[in-house]
C-alpha cells in the first residue's frame, strides 16, 4: 500500500467496458506528513475520495483484489481515505 494525495480527476469517455461508471482520480505518492512527493498517476476510486484527500492506494496485481476492480484492467486503486497518520508516537497528519 502507498500513501497518496488526490490532486485531481480525469474523464475518459472511451474506455474498457469494465471501467464504465468508475471514477478515475489523479494521485501523487505522499510522505508521512501528507505532502505530495511522487509523480502523478491515475487510480480507480472505490471509496468516494475527492481532491485534497490523503488516501491509501494498492498498485499492481493487488489493485485487482477489490470487489469493484476484480478482473478489471486496473493497476492502481484507492481503497481507503486516511483520517490520521501517526509516526513514532507523533501525529503527522490529521484530516481537517
Amino acid at each position: 500500500m502507498q500513501i497518496a494525495k488526490v490532486i485531481g480527476s480525469t474523464i475518459a469517455t472511451i474506455k474498457d467496458e469494465k471501467l464504465t461508471g468508475r471514477k478515475l482520480l489523479i494521485v501523487r505518492e505522499a510522505d508521512e506528513t501528507g505532502n505530495p512527493v511522487g509523480k502523478p498517476y491515475v487510480a480507480v476510486d472505490t471509496v468516494d475520495a475527492g481532491t485534497g484527500d490523503l488516501v491509501l492506494v494498492a498498485a499492481g496485481s493487488s489493485a485487482r483484489q477489490t470487489t469493484i476492480t476484480k478482473d478489471s484492467p486496473v493497476d492502481a486503486v484507492i481503497m481507503a481515505v486516511i483520517d490520521s497518520l501517526e509516526v513514532s508516537g507523533t501525529v503527522t497528519f490529521r484530516k481537517s
